[in-house]
This record gives C-alpha cells, sequence and structure tokens, in this order.
C-alpha cells in the first residue's frame, strides 16, 4: 500500500486496519517523514544509529583512558626512588 494512499484515510481508521493504536501509527508516520526527508523537526533513523553508535564509542574511549590513567599512576608511584 502506497504512502500517499494511505494519508487520504483517517489515522483513527488506519491505525484500527492495522490493529495498532493512532500514537503507534502516527509515530510511524512522522519517523517515516523524518527519514524520507519531509520533515526536519527531529532525528532520522539513520541519525539516530550514528548518535548511538558514537555514544558508544565515547563511552569505550572514556574508560580506556581511566584505565590508561590508573595504569600511568601505578607505574609513576612504582617508579620513584626512596631517598
Amino acid at each position: 500500500m502506497e504512502l500517499a494512499c494511505l494519508r487520504e484515510k483517517p489515522i483513527a481508521e488506519l491505525a484500527r486496519d492495522l490493529g495498532i493504536s493512532d500514537s503507534c501509527l502516527r509515530n510511524w508516520m512522522h519517523q517515516a517523514d523524518l527519514d524520507e526527508g519531509r520533515r526536519s523537526d527531529g532525528v532520522s533513523s539513520a541519525e539516530r544509529d550514528e548518535l548511538v553508535r558514537l555514544r558508544r564509542e565515547l563511552r569505550v574511549a572514556k574508560l580506556e583512558n581511566e584505565i590508561l590513567k590508573r595504569a600511568a599512576a601505578y607505574f609513576a608511584a612504582e617508579n620513584v626512588l626512596p631517598k
């Protein structure tokens, strides 16, 4: 079924035909509009996927950085010669 054809029917009727809630269908249609460039008031699925990936990479980088800081402090403390 083509999206343009779907938009001619009321959302409540379409949702009932699909067996889903009105709000669910509205969310899907809003996301489809974002993904297809018809709207710009949100984040597309591709942008959301990229944000998830980048946040994960940042979390890993911060953890690795913390590990390196602790290792550097440990080895620095071991290399201090007593007077």
